[in-house]
């Protein structure tokens, strides 16, 4: 079962084309895909509707997703009727099997006064694969604040640990005709973390390092695939600047609940994909 995350920034790659078909082909073969930066209605990539667009290149894929950012972008009455335009700006996540339910949650924010800061999110889903329910999560944390990206692990992590008590999209569904979908308490966290390894916040994400006994695999803290299996090295990197290309940096990741950590494989880079000024970051379950 082959698992991956892309940040697809808005469709557009490192030779600044908007190519949706180039994006399709460097995750082909995948059966959860985790996408972020994807919008509707804006100018940089032509006004496309890349939910509608991604969801015909992938038509073999269910699919959700998730705008954790939606403004006017030129709604007006036209022939006598509302048409509604908006900007939106979020996650989404396709997956070879039924999902089950989902929700988008809106992770904490402040307000710049001159920075660009945008609502952030991440999509869940509940999905139902051969080996039984988990839960896929694609993450887009904020790029400006240290401190607003703790506050979004903390909060995203208390999420993920707590579903069962919270109960994700809906509980009784039978009261609406529909089954009730499962609480699973395994969850995989894919996305775009906006960190570099060994940061303050991915140890608030991963947990710190003991001098003595290393990195622990605890209940509290998600494993990162690619460290757990000690593949991430030091000229590791899955974002290149895309103003110079020479700026290279380790941002996106993907993280598993202990539960799923036996069942790690595989995980890796593509280096060569060039679609976005992100990479894809792939890891795989037996």
């Amino acid at each position: 079962m082959k698992f991956v995350s892309y940040n697809v920034q808005y469709g557009i790659g490192l030779d600044d084309r908007f190519d949706l078909p180039r994006i399709a082909s460097s995750i082909h073969g995948a059966d959860i895909i985790a996408l972020q930066e994807v919008t509707r209605n804006f100018h940089r990539n032509g006004h496309v509707d890349m939910v509608d667009e991604l969801r015909t290149l992938l038509a073999n894929h269910y699919s959700v997703f998730g705008p954790a950012c939606d403004l006017d972008a030129g709604s007006a009455i036209e022939k006598g009727r509302v048409v509604n335009r908006r900007f939106q700006f979020g996650n989404m996540i396709f997956s070879r099997w039924p999902i089950l339910s989902t929700r988008t949650i809106l992770l904490p924010r402040t307000r710049t006064l001159d920075k660009l800061n945008l609502q952030r999110g991440a999509t869940e889903a509940v999905i139902a694969t051969p080996g039984g329910p988990i839960r896929v999560y694609s993450v887009h944390l904020d790029h400006v604040h240290r401190d607003e990206r703790i506050a979004q692990i903390r909060y995203l992590k208390d999420r993920a640990r707590l579903y069962g008590d919270e109960g994700g999209a809906i509980s009784g569904a039978h009261e609406f005709g529909l089954a009730e979908p499962p609480a699973p308490d395994d969850y995989v966290l894919m996305g775009d973390f906006n960190m570099v390894p060994e940061s303050p916040e991915y140890c608030e994400m991963a947990g710190g390092v003991d001098p003595l006994y290393g990195r622990q695999i605890r209940a509290t803290n998600p494993v990162d695939a690619i460290a757990g299996l000690g593949k991430r090295h030091a000229g590791s990197f899955s974002w290149i600047n895309p103003t110079d290309h020479t700026d290279r940096m380790f941002l996106d990741y993907c993280f598993l609940s202990h539960g799923l950590v036996e069942r790690l494989k595989d995980a890796w880079v593509d280096e060569t994909a060039f679609g976005s000024d992100h990479m894809p970051v792939w890891f795989e379950l037996s």
